[in-house]
């Protein structure tokens, strides 16, 4: 067990032996969530994370379905370079 002080900017340092046994990497997203009255971190695989561009891209596609718009998917797949 370590004990990490909460710096300001409410940061805090993971210590390098259970950063290095979890396999992270600087730049690497993390999970952060309540569970009760702690605190969990859980590493997230990079392919559940969207990019800036793509949650532009999913805020424009709610945006056509709401004004009853579509866009054929294989144009999505195309613009998603899948």
């Amino acid at each position: 067990m370590a004990i990490v002080r909460v710096r300001p900017r409410r940061q805090v340092t993971i210590p390098k032996e259970i950063f290095d046994r979890l396999g992270l990497h600087e730049g690497d997203f993390v999970e952060v969530r309540c569970n009760k009255d702690k605190i969990v971190l859980e590493p997230v695989d990079p392919d559940d994370v969207l990019t800036p561009e793509e949650e532009a891209l999913v805020r424009l596609g709610e945006e056509q379905l709401r004004r009853g718009e579509y866009v054929l998917w294989e144009d999505v797949k195309k613009k998603l370079r899948i």
